[in-house]
C-alpha cells in the first residue's frame, strides 16, 4: 500500500548537511559547590559509515559503449576508483578505526566489465578468475554489502562464487531458504570499536534484500530462495541484535524510500520499503538506502514507537556519491546511548581515481575494451534511439525481429509452431547509436543495456489489446490542439522508458488525445481487425515476462519457452550472422501516435 510521506517524513535543508553537536568539553562547566567533587565529563564517541550503492560494475570512470572516459551533462563522475579516493579521505579525518564502509547490492550486473567475467571468462569456470567488483571492494576495504536483486541475474552459483571471493560478508536477512525458512546469507555484521577508557561501542549492520527477486529471477530463485517483506524481517532481528548488546543498529538496504512497488500485487510486500522500516521498526539509528537510483543527503523518518528519528541517505547508483553518516554517542549509566545522526553525501566527481585500484584492475579493463571492440557486422545506415520512445524507429525493430527469430526457431516442431509469433521491445536508452559502417559488439550492447533473456508466452488478442492500453498510459494525455513538446511528452507517472513498450507483428494507432485506458485504435493483425479469440506467442524478456512493470496478463500466461542466453548477446549473433544490418531486413512501421485520428508527426 503506497504510504502516505507527509505524514512521517521530515526532510533536512537541501544542503543535506548534519547538526553540529558541541562536545561536552567545550561547554562552559557550572559552577559547583565549594568541597563538592567536580563531576566527570561524559565519555563521547564519533563513529563515521560510509555507504555506496548500486555499482553496478562501474570500477572505472569509463563507458564502454562509448569507448571513452564516461561524461554527462550534470558533470557526474563514476566507479569504485573515485570512491576509493573519497574513502580514504574520510578515514584520514576520522581516523580509520573510527570508520565503517557498507554497501546495499547491485554490484555484479550492469557494465560489459560485470557481463564479461559473468559470461565471457566467468568466475564460475575451473582455476577461473576473482570478479573485478570483488578485487576492487577488497582492496577498498569494505566491511559488509547488502544483496541486490541484480546479485541474481547470472543465477545463484555465480552469486555463491562472487561470496566466497569476497573478504567481507554479504548480507541477506530475508534472503531464505525456501524449504527450512532460515537465512541461506549472514543476516548481520557486527563490529566493536574500541573507545579509552570505556566499553567498546558495538555497532550492528543488518542487511535487507528486495522482495521482487522472486519475481524478477524467479527462474534462478522460485523453490530455491524466499523473499519476505523488509519490515516484517527487520522487526525479527532488530530486536535479537540489541539483545547482543548493539549500541548502534545499522540498516543496509537495497529497497527505495518511496512506499511504492513496480509489481503490482503480485507479490505482498512493497519494493520500495526503506521509510516504511524506519517508521515501523524501532531501534533503527540510520539506513543506506539503495536500489532505486536517486540521491537523498538525508532523509528522516520519525519512529511511530518511539518518536525518535532515523536517519536515511542513498548515494545515488554508479559510484557517483558517497553516502556519510555520522553518529555520535555518549557514555552515560553504564552504557553507550546515540545522541544524534546527521548524513551526507560526497561527490565523486570532486576528486581523482585512486592509482591503487585502477593499476589493480588495468588488465582486466583492457581485457573487456578489446571484447566490446570487436567488429560483427556493417550497417547501411545509421540507427539512433533518439525519437524511439514517442516514434516507431527501426533500431527498436531490430530488437523485436531478433527475438521473434529465436522464439520461432526455438518452437519449430512442436505443437506451437503454427501459432503467429510477437515480440515487445522498450526503448531503454535514449542515445544509443549504431553508426553506418562497421558495428561491434559495443555498438549493440549500448542498444540493449539489461542482461534480460528470452521467455515465450501464449496471450489471446483481448490480452494484447490490454498490454497495450497500459503500455499507452506511458504518454501524456495531450489535447489535440496543444503544442507538443517531447520532452514532456512521456514519462505519465514518472513511468519510465523501459516500461513503455512497443509490440511487433500488429498496427495500431495511440490516441493521446484520450483518456489512459481507451487510446489504442485501429489495432489489427495482418490488415484485419485483431480478434480477441485469437493466439499468439508472445516473444518477451525475462524481466516482463516475471512481473516487471506490472503489465497486465503476461505474468500469469502460460510459458511455452525459456532461455538464459542474454537477448543482447542474441542480436549479436543475428548480426553476425547477416553480416549486414540493413533496416529493410528488419524495420516496419507498426504503430504511431495520434490526436482524434490525426497523426502526431
Amino acid at each position: 500500500m503506497p504510504l502516505n510521506r507527509r505524514k512521517f517524513l521530515k526532510k533536512s535543508a537541501a544542503t543535506g548537511a548534519g547538526v553540529a553537536i558541541a562536545s561536552a568539553a567545550a561547554a562552559p562547566a557550572a559552577q559547583a559547590a565549594p568541597g563538592t567533587p567536580a563531576k566527570k565529563p561524559a565519555k563521547r564517541y564519533s563513529l563515521t559509515v560510509m555507504g555506496t550503492t548500486d555499482l553496478h560494475g562501474h570500477v572505472f570512470n569509463w563507458d564502454y559503449f562509448k569507448d571513452a572516459e564516461y561524461s554527462d551533462k550534470a558533470g557526474n563522475a563514476q566507479g569504485l576508483a573515485r570512491i576509493s579516493t573519497l574513502v580514504n579521505q574520510v578515514r584520514e579525518e576520522k581516523g580509520r578505526c573510527n570508520t565503517l564502509l557498507l554497501d546495499a547490492g547491485d554490484t555484479i550486473q550492469g557494465t560489459p566489465l560485470t557481463y564479461y567475467y559473468a559470461k565471457v571468462d566467468p568466475i564460475t569456470a575451473e582455476g577461473g578468475p576473482v570478479h573485478p567488483m570483488a578485487q576492487a571492494m577488497n582492496a577498498i576495504g569494505y566491511d559488509a554489502a547488502a544483496l541486490g536483486n541484480h546479485e541474481f541475474n547470472y543465477g545463484i552459483e555465480t552469486l555463491r562464487k562472487f561470496e566466497e571471493q569476497l573478504r567481507f560478508p554479504l548480507l541477506g536477512a530475508n534472503a531464505v531458504d525456501a524449504k527450512t525458512q532460515r537465512p541461506a546469507f549472514p543476516p548481520y555484521f557486527i563490529k566493536k570499536f574500541r573507545v579509552p577508557g570505556a566499553p567498546p561501542v558495538k555497532v550492528a549492520v543488518l542487511g535487507l534484500t528486495n522482495p521482487g527477486i522472486a519475481i524478477w529471477d524467479k527462474a534462478y530463485v522460485q523453490g530455491k530462495l524466499q523473499f519476505p517483506g523488509l519490515e516484517e524481517q527487520a522487526a525479527k532481528w532488530v530486536p535479537k541484535l540489541k539483545s547482543m548488546g548493539a549500541d548502534v543498529v545499522i540498516v543496509s538496504a537495497h529497497s527505495g524510500s518511496s512506499g511504492t512497488s513496480s509489481y503490482g500485487d503480485q507479490v505482498p510486500y512493497v519494493e520500495n520499503s526503506a521509510a516504511l522500516v524506519a517508521q515501523q521498526v524501532p531501534d533503527i539509528d540510520a539506513i543506506l538506502v539503495g536500489h532505486a537510483h536517486v540521491e537523498i543527503p538525508e532523509l528522516k523518518v520519525t519512529n511511530t514507537t518511539t518518536g525518535k528519528p532515523v536517519v536515511l541517505s542513498e548515494p545515488l547508483a554508479y559510484a557517483e556519491r558517497l553516502s556519510v553518516f555520522d553518529v555520535e554517542l555518549v557514555f552515560a549509566k553504564g552504557r553507550w546511548t546515540v545522541e544524534s545522526v546527521s548524513s551526507k553525501v560526497l561527490n565523486s566527481n570532486t576528486v581523482a581515481d585512486d592509482p591503487k585500484i585502477t593499476k589493480l584492475l588495468t588488465d582486466e579493463h583492457a581485457k573487456v575494451v578489446e571484447y566490446v571492440n570487436q567488429v560483427v557486422g556493417r550497417a547501411t545506415e545509421t540507427l539512433t534511439t533518439v525519437e524511439a520512445r514517442y516514434k516507431d524507429a527501426p533500431i527498436i525493430d531490430l530488437i523485436t525481429r531478433v527475438q521473434e527469430d529465436v522464439v520461432k526457431s526455438a518452437l519449430a516442431g512442436t505443437q506451437y509452431a503454427s501459432l503467429p509469433v510477437i515480440a515487445q521491445a522498450s526503448p531503454f536508452s535514449r542515445t544509443s547509436e549504431i553508426p553506418a559502417g562497421e558495428v561491434t559488439i559495443r555498438d549493440l550492447s549500448s542498444l540493449y543495456v539489461y542482461d534480460n533473456t528470452l521467455v515465450a508466452k501464449l496471450l489471446t488478442g483481448a490480452q494484447i489489446r490490454a498490454y497495450l492500453e497500459y503500455s499507452a498510459e506511458y504518454f501524456v494525455r495531450t489535447a489535440p490542439d496543444a503544442v507538443v513538446d517531447v520532452e514532456k511528452l512521456t514519462n505519465a507517472g514518472n513511468r519510465p522508458d523501459y516500461n513503455y513498450d512497443y509490440v511487433s507483428g500488429l498496427s495500431y494507432d495511440i490516441d493521446i488525445a484520450q483518456a489512459a485506458g481507451s487510446r489504442i485504435k485501429n489495432l489489427t493483425y495482418r490488415g484485419a481487425a485483431l480478434d480477441d479469440a485469437q493466439q499468439f506467442v508472445f516473444a518477451v524478456n525475462n524481466y516482463r515476462a516475471n512481473g516487471g512493470g506490472a503489465f497486465p496478463h503476461v505474468a500469469s500466461a502460460q510459458e511455452l519457452w525459456s532461455e538464459s542466453t542474454e537477448i543482447r548477446t542474441r542480436i549479436a549473433e543475428w548480426v553476425t550472422a547477416k553480416g549486414v544490418l540493413d533496416p529493410k531486413d528488419f524495420a516496419s512501421v507498426d504503430w504511431k501516435l495520434t490526436r482524434n485520428g490525426t497523426p502526431v508527426f
